[in-house]
């Protein structure tokens, strides 16, 4: 801490009466500013001189600080990189299930069944922000009747967090849940732990690349009920996380009633997921997604039995379960596989396979194309297979 010598003054002219005081420099606004501009008002120059060299050092202590906190900022960025580089998107007790569900060889530089990575093509933070920005700009422009609904969500805010928030808050909201307190409670959130809002963006990036139906970002934000229940997902699994299970669970039954998608908090879910249409779909308490999972309306990953261990399926990373797949029990499907449509899987399925029936046999193994981004669901099916 920075001390301040300074000379006292009283109303004697004889020197003795001077006195030395030592002030703290965060004490200075409140002790000296009234004192330095009587200093700087007297007719002595060496009085003005004398304030104008307080002034100017407490104005450079300013500054240090101001730097010091900048530093800080930027340690704490740094940090935060550095922890995204590390931690693996899925952690806890159910991580070696994923681990097993990832374990497999594929000779490409880069598959989806790799976990999720960022590719060339993909917008950084700002950058992504600010091509949402435009686009709700061009959209008020052209439909008048919208410009109220995209300023309030997206123009009149100063970050995607901000839009984000608002957003959850008025779909979750409800006569006893205000939206004003969950918009809060989700802002806390993104505050905490900002790999909340790097799973966010992943899952945005996801679905633009993904889905053919969607050409702008601000359509995803504002109007795809798959993006919205996996983002509303996540507020209430850091809840879950923190032991506010009571509030994780009635975000969970006001997400089920706004975008019937049912997904427990205590579930494990990656980044980049997609989640098209979303009507039905059913998440369980213990199941597990990796990175990179595609899946269609009424899917099903569904537990079995009644004990208190894993009863859920593990889903690897850069998997596509097509519509209306069950997945069912303690089980795992591979990484990069595909599972087709109205399919029932009740055994493990290896990685880069594809499977098909009730109850699902695979049909293709060593599967290179990435069925995850592709999203066909039939196209490796044989013609005269029978369910």
């Amino acid at each position: 801490m920075i001390m301040w010598k300074t000379a006292g003054f009283s109303n004697s002219a004889s020197s003795s009466s001077r006195s030395q005081a030592l002030v703290s420099h965060r004490h200075m606004p409140c002790v000296f500013k009234g004192w330095c501009a009587a200093v700087a008002s007297r007719k002595p120059a060496h009085h003005r001189l004398f304030g104008n060299i307080i002034r100017r050092t407490m104005a450079r202590d300013r500054l240090t600080e101001q730097a010091h906190e900048d530093l800080d900022a930027v340690r704490v960025r740094l940090n935060h990189q550095l922890k995204l580089i590390i931690t693996p998107s899925v952690t806890g007790d159910r991580a070696p299930n994923l681990h097993k569900a990832n374990d497999c060889q594929c000779d490409r530089e880069y598959h989806p069944s790799k976990g999720w990575r960022r590719q060339p093509h993909h917008l950084a933070k700002e950058d992504l922000w600010t091509r949402i920005q435009e686009e709700a700009q061009q959209d008020a422009f052209a439909e008048p009747a919208l410009a109220s609904n995209l300023y309030s969500t997206i123009l009149s805010h100063h970050n995607i967090e901000a839009t984000m928030a608002f957003l959850l808050a008025n779909k979750l909201s409800s006569p006893t849940m205000l939206g004003m307190q969950l918009m809060r409670l989700i802002q806390e959130v993104y505050e905490d732990d900002p790999e909340v809002m790097e799973a966010c963006l992943a899952d945005l990036q996801a679905v633009y690349d993904r889905d053919p139906a969607c050409d702008r970002y601000t359509q995803a934000i504002l109007y795809f009920k798959g993006f919205q229940a996996v983002q509303s997902y996540r507020i209430a699994h850091w809840l879950w996380q923190k032991g506010r299970k009571a509030l994780a669970l009635a975000i969970q039954s006001r997400m089920s009633e706004a975008f019937h998608v049912d997904i427990h908090p205590a579930a494990e879910i990656g980044r980049g997921i997609m989640i098209d249409h979303a009507t039905g779909v059913v998440i369980g308490e213990t199941a597990v997604v990796g990175d990179n999972v595609s899946m269609l309306h009424h899917v099903t990953l569904g537990g079995s039995g009644t004990g208190r261990g894993v009863r859920h399926p593990t889903i690897g990373h850069g998997v596509l379960l097509g519509a209306g797949v069950s997945v069912l029990g303690p089980v795992m499907v591979g990484a990069g596989s595909k599972v087709g449509a109205g399919s029932v899987v009740v055994s493990d399925i290896p990685c880069h396979s594809v499977a098909v029936g009730v109850p699902a046999r695979i049909i293709k193994r060593d599967l290179l194309r990435e069925a995850v981004k592709d999203m066909d669901q039939c196209v490796e099916f044989v013609l005269d297979y029978e369910i």
